[in-house]
């Protein structure tokens, strides 16, 4: 039996976003809006959107001993984590600078803090969460060799899910564990380097496949999505909406589909749930905040 349905490990960030009527050239001084903190963090949000649609769920994260740490800890407790993976001290706490224009475009500059202490030995000082986890899911914002660690680490019947983001070239040990490794198109593309081939996401999906993972999906945004597996390429519809912010949606995505997963579904049956969840998630402002319960993505 296992504890928990999913484990999550990666980052924990405060988000500090201002609003500007216009970024700041280079030496130039613009005044915003009031500081805005959010939790964030790819790992956070992540273990935030799967609790939040009722699955059982644990977070291997590292923050640091200060207020942003606080808030990430009380974020995810109030969200129904499991925040004993959580380790506290090391470094400050990881921070993303955000400016956010009237348009919505915006400027990120991200200090990873703790995230980047994550270590290889505090995987395997955490043993027996990965045994009792049905699935394990990571991201990149924290050291490339931690992550080759949590795919070393699964337990025998577990199942290893990782989102290539922020996207770099991934070693092949790390790629034969994955089921699935879920990219976007500007990751997809990263990873795939001299191997890509065309504007044909079906043609993306096989290449990464020949690569080693035993299955892949293609997140298209407004278009649904692609899986792909020994059994072929499918693509997934999408659920219109009206998007109002996009923030998080792919961890909201990758959340869910690593959930159901667990329970049994198929590939395409995962993916079609996320796309609910990531639809249902672009309906709100904000990342954590916008992550909808089970009973709001049914509703949809």
């Amino acid at each position: 039996m296992y504890d928990y349905d999913l484990l999550v490990v990666g980052s924990a960030n405060a988000d500090l976003v201002i609003g500007v009527e216009r970024r700041p050239a280079a030496g130039e001084t613009v005044l915003g809006s009031d500081l805005a903190v959010h939790p964030g963090g790819k790992g956070a949000n992540q273990a935030v959107a799967a609790a939040r649609l009722g699955a059982s769920t644990a977070l291997l994260a590292r923050v640091g001993d200060d207020g942003h740490g606080r808030l990430l800890l009380d974020s995810l407790r109030s969200a129904g984590v499991d925040t004993v993976g959580v380790l506290v001290g090391g470094a400050p706490t990881g921070v993303a600078l955000i400016t956010v224009d009237p348009s919505g475009d915006n400027s990120i500059v991200v200090s990873p803090g703790a995230n980047g202490r994550l270590t290889p030995e505090d995987v395997r000082a955490a043993g027996s969460l990965f045994h009792a986890s049905r699935v394990v899911s990571a991201q990149l914002e924290i050291p490339l060799e931690t992550v080759v660690a949590v795919a070393s680490s699964l337990a025998p019947d577990s199942r290893f899910v990782l989102n290539p983001s922020p996207p770099r070239p991934l070693p092949a040990v790390l790629l034969a564990a994955c089921d699935p490794l879920i990219v976007n198109e500007h990751e997809a593309k990263v990873i795939l380097g001299d191997s890509a081939i065309g504007d044909d996401p079906e043609d993306w999906a096989r290449i990464l496949l020949a690569k080693g993972p035993r299955s892949v999906v293609v997140t298209l945004g407004a278009e649904g999505a692609l899986v792909a597996s020994k059994d072929g390429v499918r693509r997934v519809a999408s659920v219109k909406v009206d998007a109002v912010d996009t923030t998080g949606a792919g961890d909201a995505f990758t959340a869910a589909l690593a959930y159901r997963l667990g329970t049994g579904a198929s590939l395409e049956e995962a993916a079609a749930y996320a796309a609910r969840v990531g639809a249902a998630a672009v309906t709100k402002e904000g990342a954590q905040d916008s992550f909808p319960t089970a009973e709001e993505v049914d509703a949809l």
